[in-house]
């Protein structure tokens, strides 16, 4: 059981593992031990879930979320297989916990009479810069 909230739990058959081999070093051990953990999470199937939590997750812009609405999550950082399953629930449960918060609205502000002032005195600025190249260029050429 994976709890990310006392009232919000993620039973353990909703987790699909898959144990492979890593890639990377690890002398002869990492062509015959299958030490990475793939873990797989549905996040649109399932039950455990909150409607605002799964919208959020299925919102969010992770290559690790497949079309069809799966968590992939592939941890080959330690030798062993054990080491690994936890670093995987670990980082399903940070995922998990950055879309608990929903996100702060965005409250829209009108720009004050000097900022604008401001932004429209550097645009003359500029204007008046570009406008005085073009013309001495044009002496230069006559």
């Amino acid at each position: 059981m994976l709890r990310l909230t006392p009232s919000i739990a993620i039973p353990e058959d909703e987790l699909s593992e898959r144990f492979i081999r890593a890639s990377g070093p690890g002398g002869q051990n990492v062509n015959k031990v299958a030490t990475a953990v793939e873990l797989r999470f549905d996040i649109g199937g399932s039950p455990s879930l909150p409607d605002g939590l799964r919208q959020r997750l299925l919102a969010r812009r992770d290559r690790r979320i497949t079309e069809d609405g799966v968590l992939v999550i592939l941890a080959q950082r330690f030798r062993t297989q054990e080491r690994n399953r936890e670093d995987a629930r670990e980082r399903l449960l940070g995922v998990l916990m950055a879309a608990l918060k929903p996100p702060k609205a965005r409250i829209a502000t009108k720009p004050t009479r000097g900022s604008q002032e401001r932004r429209m005195a550097s645009k003359r600025e500029r204007a008046t810069i570009k406008r005085n190249r073009a013309a001495r260029k044009w002496d230069r050429d006559g």
